[in-house]
Formats: C-alpha cells, sequence, structure tokens
C-alpha cells in the first residue's frame, strides 16, 4: 500500500528513489502520480517526503492533475550543460542538480521506471560518475521488488479505480453474450442471419471494439473453444468456427486505457446446450470455486486454499499438480493471484506459496478442469478483494451460467 512506501524504502536502505519518465507506460509512474500520463521527466521522491515531478513545460498540466508537486524541467537550464559537457553527461549534471534541490547529495537511491534497457543502463553510469557520493541502485530480487511489494495491498483510491474497471468489464461480457446470442444453430454451425458463421476471430474483434467504448483495452484474451479450451493459455484460433455444445474458456483481462489497472475474469460458455461431462465437470469447478470464496480469510497461507481445492478435485478423482506433478490433465494451475497495476502480482496461491493472505489484497480466483484429449475445459474466475473484514468479495458481478442460448 502506499502509506507502506517509506517504510518498504527503509527497509532496503534508500534514501530516495527516482522514477525515470519515458513514453513506455510504467506501473510505478502510475502508482505514485494517481495515473497522470506524463511522457518526459524524473519522478524525485525522498524518504519521509512526498514525491516532486520535474517535466517537460509541455507536460505541466497533465503532472498537475497528480496532485504532487510539480516542477517544469525547462531545457534553458540544461542547454547551460550542454556548453561544456557531452549531451548524455549534462542530462546526468542537470537530474544531479535536481537531485541537490531536493535535498540530496549523498546516500542511496533506487532507480525504477521504464525505457530503453541499455540507454538506461548508460545513463547510472554517468550519474554514478557525476555524483560519487550517490549510490544509485536497482533491485537485488525484482520478485519483491520494492513497487510489487507496495502493490500487494490497495488502498481506497487504488479500490476506487478497480471496481470501476470491473464494473465497464462486466458491460463488456454483456454486450459479448448478447451478441453471441443474436445468432443461431444451422447445419450444425452458429451463424448470423445471412447464414454466415461466427467465428472466434469475430468475437474477439467485437470484444476489443466494445472495450473500447468503456475506455479498456484488451490484452491478449483467451476465447478458446473444445479441445482448445482444454488448455488453459490456448488462446483460441481466429478461424474457429464456433459450434453449440461446446466448452469455451473465455478469459478476459482488460486494462485501463493507455496503461493502468486490470480486472480479471474468467466464464465458460456452452452455446446452445452443455453435454453431460461439461455440465458435471462445471459443477465441481463451481464447487471449488464457492469453496474457495467462502474459506479466503485475511491472516492466512494463502497456499491453504490452493490444498483446501486441490483435496477437494484429487477426491472426485480429478489429477493436481500434487498428486501428479506436470500433469496436463485435471486440475492443472495455482488457484489464483494477485492483480492491479500489474495482471500478476503477489500474493501467489500455489500450494506452494509463501505469502501470506492481507486485508487490502485484490486477488483472482480461478479454477479449473482440463481435458483437452476428451475435447473440453473448464474454468471460472472472478477478481475479488479481502475488505476490512477480513473476507473475500468478488468485484466481478457478471452471471455464471454454464449455457449462453441462441436466437430460435
Amino acid at each position: 500500500m502506499k502509506s507502506e512506501l517509506d517504510a518498504l524504502m527503509a527497509k532496503r536502505g534508500l534514501d530516495a528513489l527516482i522514477i525515470w519518465i519515458d513514453e513506455i507506460y510504467s506501473p510505478p509512474l502510475d502508482y505514485l502520480t494517481n495515473g497522470a500520463h506524463i511522457t518526459q521527466g524524473l519522478l524525485v521522491k525522498k524518504q519521509g517526503a512526498a514525491p516532486i515531478l520535474y517535466v517537460s513545460p509541455m507536460e505541466t498540466e497533465e503532472a498537475a492533475k497528480s496532485g504532487l508537486e510539480v516542477n517544469a524541467y525547462h531545457n534553458a537550464e540544461l542547454y547551460e550543460f550542454y556548453k561544456t559537457l557531452p549531451i548524455s553527461k549534462a542530462h546526468a549534471a542537470r537530474w544531479v542538480q535536481i537531485l541537490a534541490a531536493c535535498g540530496i547529495e549523498s546516500g542511496t537511491v533506487g532507480v525504477y521506471g521504464t525505457g530503453d534497457f541499455a540507454y538506461i543502463i548508460g545513463r547510472i553510469s554517468e550519474l554514478r560518475e557525476a555524483q560519487p557520493n550517490i549510490n544509485f541502485m536497482g533491485e537485488p530480487d525484482m520478485s519483491r521488488g520494492l513497487f510489487k511489494e507496495a502493490y500487494e495491498t490497495k488502498d481506497a483510491d487504488e479500490l476506487m479505480r478497480m471496481k470501476s474497471v470491473a464494473a465497464r468489464t462486466d458491460q463488456a461480457l454483456e454486450a459479448t453474450w448478447n451478441y453471441i446470442a443474436a445468432h443461431h444453430v444451422e447445419d450444425g454451425r452458429v451463424v448470423d442471419d445471412a447464414g454466415s458463421p461466427l467465428t472466434i476471430g469475430d468475437v474477439k474483434r467485437f470484444v476489443r471494439r466494445t472495450l473500447l467504448d468503456y475506455d479498456l483495452e484488451d490484452t491478449g484474451m483467451i476465447f478458446a473453444q473444445g479441445r482448445d479450451a482444454g488448455f488453459p493459455h490456448s488462446r483460441g484460433e481466429a478461424d474457429t468456427e464456433l459450434k453449440p455444445g461446446q466448452s469455451i474458456v473465455f478469459d478476459l483481462f482488460p486494462q485501463e486505457i493507455g496503461g493502468g489497472y486490470f480486472h480479471d475474469v474468467t466464464r465458460t460458455w456452452s452455446l446452445g446446450y452443455a453435454t453431460p461431462e461439461v455440465e458435471e465437470a462445471y459443477r465441481q469447478v463451481m464447487e471449488a470455486y464457492d469453496l474457495s470464496v467462502e474459506m479466503v480469510r485475511a491472516g492466512m497461507p494463502a497456499k491453504d486454499v490452493q490444498i483446501a481445492v486441490m483435496d477437494y478435485f484429487e477426491a472426485n478423482g480429478h489429477a493436481t499438480l500434487r498428486s501428479h506433478p506436470g500433469t496436463q490433465e485435471g486440475y492443472v494451475h495455482s488457484l489464483g493471484h494477485g492483480l492491479g497495476l500489474n495482471i500478476h502480482e503477489a500474493p501467489g496461491m500455489s500450494h506452494v506459496s509463501p505469502d501470506t493472505l492481507r486485508t487490502g489484497n485484490v486477488i483472482s480466483i480461478e479454477p479449473g478442469l482440463y481435458y483437452p484429449d476428451k475435447g473440453f475445459g473448464v474454468r471460472v474466475e472472478d477478481t475479488c478483494y479481502i475488505g476490512e473484514d477480513g473476507q473475500a468479495a468478488p468485484l466481478t458481478g457478471f452471471r455464471k451460467d454454464l449455457v449462453l442460448p441462441l436466437k430460435g
């Protein structure tokens, strides 16, 4: 959580941090600027102080939306360094000047942000030369990096943004359901009124356009039918025609347009009707889902929920990664993951996860069963928030009907 940032900096021995601002979307920058879209400059945060932005004069108005102190990165000051220094050294000297203005002339400074990897390494080398009293450092363990630890719990403002993304995702799902439902079956294929077959590519294009209407963007949705649905990360083939009675795993994980918070939801649909085998698998997946949501409590080991789901599936005759490591049939993945400005964040929810569930976590809960050789897969997923009562509350509101009725 943002309120923990100073403590997390102290834990790492950081006197300050800087975020390199580039045209590439940067989750740490979004996190500290409340979603302001800035493409040039530098963010400086000294331990115990609010962040300060130094940006191009062209971006001061956009930067002001962050609510932070904003200073224009005047080129005239940079040009003075150009008179005596090469361009790379001039930029480094200007940054050292900015740090000094923020009271940072020694100590340890963490470097974050996005951009060209080789260019960043070069800039850090120049910074170290320009100010040898500062130790400019990165993260030795990105799996538990500063921002990754901070992201693990969400504050009220973050939750508000994530609830908005969830509600808009629900609307996109409703529109997609209605789009497919407007088709009918002809000669064993799902077709429109003109008799043209509906394909996975058609559905994905519809979803992408619809997400844009809600200021969201697709980040690689899964819409996989039949045997493909039996592989959890099969995206589905664009030219595959939709057929009645086959399971479709529809995993949608859109992000705020231009970069921002994610939502993650999966529904399994069977068009027109479902086979008894798919119906039974779906019933068991829903029982596992309900068990998970009911069981989640702040303070418990995250792995305990996954272990309970494994117990349930194994008792019903399905292989799991615990009973059959490496299996590609049955329950073949972890129960879920944290999410926020990244689609995958802490806590992890595998059966070997070291994480503990906490108030403020936003997590996915997504049990599934996969049988590619039998021609089906089933997964159900909601994004949930662990509230002050310590329990999981789904942010996803879209219904969980298995059968999607077709026209006629």
